[in-house]
Protein backbone atom coordinates (compact mmCIF):
# COMPACT_ATOMS: atom_id res chain seq x y z
CA UNK A 1 0.00 0.00 0.00
CA UNK A 2 1.38 3.38 -0.99
CA UNK A 3 1.16 6.29 1.39
CA UNK A 4 1.57 10.01 1.18
CA UNK A 5 3.28 12.15 3.82
CA UNK A 6 2.88 10.11 6.96
CA UNK A 7 0.23 7.42 6.50
CA UNK A 8 1.03 4.21 8.39
CA UNK A 9 4.44 5.48 9.56
CA UNK A 10 3.45 5.18 13.21
CA UNK A 11 2.51 1.51 12.71
CA UNK A 12 6.12 0.75 11.92
CA UNK A 13 8.54 3.27 13.40
CA UNK A 14 11.63 1.70 11.81
CA UNK A 15 12.00 3.84 8.74
CA UNK A 16 14.55 3.40 5.97
CA UNK A 17 15.64 6.25 3.70
CA UNK A 18 16.86 5.24 0.24
CA UNK A 19 17.93 7.73 -2.39
CA UNK A 20 18.99 7.66 -5.99
CA UNK A 21 22.36 9.28 -6.70
CA UNK A 22 22.75 11.10 -10.04
CA UNK A 23 20.53 14.22 -10.12
CA UNK A 24 19.03 13.29 -6.73
CA UNK A 25 21.53 12.91 -3.88
CA UNK A 26 24.07 14.56 -6.17
CA UNK A 27 23.33 17.96 -7.67
CA UNK A 28 24.82 16.83 -10.97
CA UNK A 29 24.48 13.76 -13.15
CA UNK A 30 27.97 12.62 -12.22
CA UNK A 31 28.07 9.81 -14.77
CA UNK A 32 27.37 12.20 -17.63
CA UNK A 33 29.82 14.71 -16.20
CA UNK A 34 32.58 12.09 -16.40
CA UNK A 35 31.57 11.00 -19.89
CA UNK A 36 31.57 14.61 -21.08
CA UNK A 37 35.07 15.14 -19.71
CA UNK A 38 36.73 11.80 -20.46
CA UNK A 39 34.42 9.79 -22.70
CA UNK A 40 34.64 8.82 -26.33
CA UNK A 41 32.82 11.45 -28.46
CA UNK A 42 30.28 8.80 -29.51
CA UNK A 43 28.87 8.43 -25.97
CA UNK A 44 25.99 10.83 -26.61
CA UNK A 45 24.89 8.78 -29.61
CA UNK A 46 24.90 5.68 -27.39
CA UNK A 47 22.83 7.59 -24.83
CA UNK A 48 20.33 8.54 -27.54
CA UNK A 49 20.01 4.93 -28.63
CA UNK A 50 19.48 3.90 -24.99
CA UNK A 51 16.71 6.49 -24.60
CA UNK A 52 15.10 5.15 -27.77
CA UNK A 53 15.06 1.67 -26.29
CA UNK A 54 17.85 0.09 -28.30
CA UNK A 55 20.05 -0.55 -25.25
CA UNK A 56 19.34 -1.34 -21.61
CA UNK A 57 20.81 0.99 -19.01
CA UNK A 58 23.56 -1.45 -18.08
CA UNK A 59 24.48 -1.90 -21.76
CA UNK A 60 24.66 1.87 -22.21
CA UNK A 61 26.93 2.27 -19.19
CA UNK A 62 29.23 -0.59 -20.13
CA UNK A 63 29.66 0.65 -23.70
CA UNK A 64 30.37 4.24 -22.73
CA UNK A 65 32.60 3.66 -19.70
CA UNK A 66 34.68 0.99 -21.41
CA UNK A 67 35.62 3.63 -23.97
CA UNK A 68 36.52 6.25 -21.38
CA UNK A 69 40.03 7.68 -21.44
CA UNK A 70 40.84 7.97 -17.73
CA UNK A 71 41.72 5.70 -14.85
CA UNK A 72 39.81 5.31 -11.59
CA UNK A 73 41.95 7.76 -9.60
CA UNK A 74 41.70 10.46 -12.26
CA UNK A 75 37.92 10.21 -12.44
CA UNK A 76 37.51 10.16 -8.67
CA UNK A 77 39.68 13.25 -8.38
CA UNK A 78 37.57 15.02 -11.01
CA UNK A 79 34.37 14.12 -9.15
CA UNK A 80 35.73 15.53 -5.91
CA UNK A 81 36.68 18.78 -7.63
CA UNK A 82 33.51 19.34 -9.63
CA UNK A 83 30.52 17.52 -8.07
CA UNK A 84 28.46 18.19 -4.95
CA UNK A 85 25.81 16.53 -2.85
CA UNK A 86 22.57 18.40 -2.34
CA UNK A 87 22.28 20.64 0.72
CA UNK A 88 21.36 18.83 3.94
CA UNK A 89 22.34 15.36 2.74
CA UNK A 90 24.87 15.17 5.57
CA UNK A 91 22.27 16.37 8.09
CA UNK A 92 19.83 13.71 6.87
CA UNK A 93 22.50 11.05 7.33
CA UNK A 94 23.16 12.32 10.85
CA UNK A 95 19.45 12.31 11.69
CA UNK A 96 19.02 8.75 10.42
CA UNK A 97 22.04 7.53 12.39
CA UNK A 98 20.89 9.26 15.56
CA UNK A 99 17.47 7.62 15.32
CA UNK A 100 18.56 4.18 14.16
CA UNK A 101 17.00 4.53 10.70
CA UNK A 102 18.86 2.78 7.87
CA UNK A 103 19.88 5.10 5.04
CA UNK A 104 21.55 4.18 1.75
CA UNK A 105 22.28 5.35 -1.76
CA UNK A 106 20.58 3.09 -4.31
CA UNK A 107 21.84 3.68 -7.82
CA UNK A 108 22.21 1.99 -11.17
CA UNK A 109 25.34 4.08 -11.55
CA UNK A 110 28.91 3.01 -10.79
CA UNK A 111 30.28 2.61 -7.30
CA UNK A 112 33.63 4.36 -7.77
CA UNK A 113 32.26 7.81 -8.52
CA UNK A 114 29.50 7.59 -5.92
CA UNK A 115 32.01 6.63 -3.24
CA UNK A 116 34.34 9.46 -4.30
CA UNK A 117 31.68 12.11 -3.76
CA UNK A 118 30.49 10.64 -0.48
CA UNK A 119 34.07 10.64 0.76
CA UNK A 120 34.57 14.25 -0.30
CA UNK A 121 31.44 15.30 1.57
CA UNK A 122 32.40 13.48 4.76
CA UNK A 123 29.70 10.79 4.55
CA UNK A 124 31.75 7.86 3.30
CA UNK A 125 29.96 5.50 5.69
CA UNK A 126 26.63 5.80 3.86
CA UNK A 127 25.98 2.33 2.38
CA UNK A 128 25.95 2.20 -1.42
CA UNK A 129 23.94 -0.23 -3.55
CA UNK A 130 25.31 0.35 -7.04
CA UNK A 131 27.09 -1.33 -9.93
CA UNK A 132 30.36 -2.64 -8.54
CA UNK A 133 33.39 -2.04 -10.74
CA UNK A 134 36.94 -3.34 -11.00
CA UNK A 135 39.71 -1.57 -12.90
CA UNK A 136 42.51 -3.69 -14.31
CA UNK A 137 44.98 -3.27 -17.18
CA UNK A 138 43.14 -0.27 -18.57
CA UNK A 139 39.72 -1.95 -18.63
CA UNK A 140 36.66 -1.97 -16.40
CA UNK A 141 34.55 -4.94 -15.35
CA UNK A 142 31.01 -4.50 -14.05
CA UNK A 143 29.25 -6.59 -11.39
CA UNK A 144 25.50 -6.57 -10.73
CA UNK A 145 25.10 -7.86 -7.18
CA UNK A 146 21.78 -6.20 -6.39
CA UNK A 147 19.53 -7.87 -8.94
CA UNK A 148 16.70 -10.36 -8.85
CA UNK A 149 18.14 -13.90 -9.08
CA UNK A 150 18.29 -15.00 -12.69
CA UNK A 151 17.88 -11.45 -13.98
CA UNK A 152 21.43 -10.20 -13.48
CA UNK A 153 21.73 -9.58 -17.22
CA UNK A 154 19.21 -6.75 -16.82
CA UNK A 155 21.46 -4.99 -14.31
CA UNK A 156 20.80 -3.94 -10.74
CA UNK A 157 17.22 -3.50 -9.59
CA UNK A 158 16.20 -0.67 -7.28
CA UNK A 159 12.94 -2.48 -6.67
CA UNK A 160 14.89 -5.48 -5.44
CA UNK A 161 16.80 -3.30 -2.96
CA UNK A 162 13.61 -1.61 -1.72
CA UNK A 163 11.99 -5.00 -1.18
CA UNK A 164 15.04 -6.27 0.71
CA UNK A 165 14.61 -3.44 3.23
CA UNK A 166 10.87 -4.05 3.49
CA UNK A 167 11.53 -7.73 4.18
CA UNK A 168 13.61 -6.60 7.15
CA UNK A 169 10.57 -4.77 8.52
CA UNK A 170 11.35 -1.28 7.21
CA UNK A 171 8.90 1.36 6.02
CA UNK A 172 10.82 2.64 3.00
CA UNK A 173 11.09 6.28 1.95
CA UNK A 174 12.57 6.50 -1.55
CA UNK A 175 13.74 9.60 -3.46
CA UNK A 176 14.50 9.67 -7.17
CA UNK A 177 14.27 11.57 -10.41
CA UNK A 178 14.32 9.31 -13.44
CA UNK A 179 13.19 6.30 -15.40
CA UNK A 180 15.48 3.96 -13.48
CA UNK A 181 13.68 4.91 -10.25
CA UNK A 182 10.19 3.88 -11.38
CA UNK A 183 10.61 0.28 -10.28
CA UNK A 184 11.49 1.46 -6.77
CA UNK A 185 8.59 3.95 -6.77
CA UNK A 186 6.17 1.12 -7.53
CA UNK A 187 7.40 -0.71 -4.44
CA UNK A 188 8.40 1.89 -1.82
CA UNK A 189 6.01 3.06 0.90
CA UNK A 190 6.65 6.80 0.52
CA UNK A 191 8.07 8.38 -2.64
CA UNK A 192 9.77 11.73 -3.14
CA UNK A 193 9.89 12.35 -6.88
CA UNK A 194 11.05 15.12 -9.17
CA UNK A 195 11.77 15.55 -12.86
CA UNK A 196 10.96 12.53 -15.04
CA UNK A 197 10.06 10.26 -12.14
CA UNK A 198 7.26 12.62 -11.10
CA UNK A 199 5.81 12.38 -14.61
CA UNK A 200 6.02 8.59 -14.58
CA UNK A 201 4.29 8.52 -11.18
CA UNK A 202 1.54 10.79 -12.52
CA UNK A 203 1.08 8.47 -15.49
CA UNK A 204 0.79 5.41 -13.25
CA UNK A 205 -1.25 7.00 -10.47
CA UNK A 206 1.49 6.57 -7.87
CA UNK A 207 1.23 8.98 -4.94
CA UNK A 208 4.39 10.99 -4.26
CA UNK A 209 5.73 14.10 -2.58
Amino acid sequence: MKSTAGDSVNSNPRLAVLTDFDDTAAVQNVAEMLLTKFGDPTWQDVRRRFREGEFTLNQYQEITFRNIEADRATMQSYVKEHANLRPYFRELWGYCRANGFPMAVVSQGLDFYIEALLEKEGVARVPVYAVETEFHSGSISFHYNHAYPGKESLGNSKGFVVESFQERGCHVFFAGDGRSDLEAARTADVIFAHSTLAKFCDDEGIAYQ
